[in-house]
């Protein structure tokens, strides 16, 4: 099953996306993409629920916008470095065990809605990355039962100002959690829509340049890895979200940087998981 919510910002309905591709609205489930749903078994009882009621259900005029598929998940755990060429176009070396960091959950936008360049901006960077969704409390988790605690998958933009993050004192997080910088979706696909997440293409282009192309089956940590890793120090909530890296092809890694101008076109997608599209707008009060 796809996940998606739309309508205009902070006034998002749930729906899914059909086998046949059409969207329908499932807000008379009563309920929303948010901790509560997944944590009460939300996925399987909405399958039943849209299974006999699909016929009957309001159709979503596709040009309407797509909000993030998720409701405010509680946090965005991001694993650093988790690709090793683009651990080596950053000049870092490949780590021995995942290097975490927070986004603010603040930063979450629309799949398609406009990246806004942060004031004082320089050096606005792109990163796709496959996001993974936990989909029950997960504490203390054994690798070997990590993908039971695993929700879905959508994919994520984790845009980046490198100055802020790498220039500036303290953590990364300063350079990740900028208002608009974590675009997500178009949808959540359910677990049983991804038989393996280590084998899916993902790209981004920029102004029609293809810049990053890879593999998911090159991360370093796997999904129940990572999974099972950061449950060891902290509790993941349902809903919560894991953005499991980047692979090569940043703007800071080319030669020389290059990075986001108003007006540019960011284009990104994962094999399963859809595609998103962002235009890059200066900061305005």
């Amino acid at each position: 099953m796809k996940l998606i919510r739309f309508g205009s910002p902070e006034n998002e309905k749930p729906g899914v996306i059909l086998e046949n591709g059409a969207w329908v609205d499932t807000s008379g489930f009563g309920e929303d993409y948010d901790e509560l749903f997944f944590e009460n078994n939300g996925v399987e009882r909405l399958k039943s629920w849209v299974s006999e009621k699909a016929d009957n259900l309001p159709k979503i005029d596709k040009n309407t916008r797509l909000g993030p598929p998720l409701k405010k998940p509680s946090k965005i755990v991001c694993v650093g470095l988790n690709y090793a060429k683009h651990a080596a176009e950053s000049g870092m070396k490949v780590p021995t065990e995942p290097v975490l960091f927070f986004k603010a959950t603040s930063a979450i936008v629309g799949p398609n809605d406009d990246v806004i360049i942060p004031k004082n901006s320089k050096k606005t960077d792109w990163e796709v990355e496959l996001a993974v969704v936990i989909g029950k409390k997960a504490s203390y988790v054994e690798e070997t039962d990590a993908m039971d605690y695993v929700a879905g998958y959508m994919l994520h933009n984790d845009y980046s100002e490198r100055e802020f993050q790498l220039e500036k004192e303290g953590q990364w997080v300063k350079g990740k959690s900028c208002d608009t910088f974590a675009p997500i979706g178009p949808f959540v696909a359910t677990k049983d829509e991804v038989s393996n997440p280590h084998d899916l293409d993902l790209w981004l282009k920029v102004n029609g340049e293809l810049l990053q192309n890879s593999n998911t089956e090159d991360l370093v940590f796997n999904v129940p890895e990572l999974v099972s890793y950061i449950s060891q120090y902290m509790t993941l909530l349902p809903g919560d979200i894991i953005s499991t890296g980047t692979p090569f092809g940043v703007g800071l890694g080319l030669n020389p940087p290059r990075y986001l101008n108003p007006g540019d076109v960011v284009e990104l997608g994962i094999e399963k998981l859809g595609s998103s599209k962002q235009v890059a707008k200066a900061y305005t009060k």
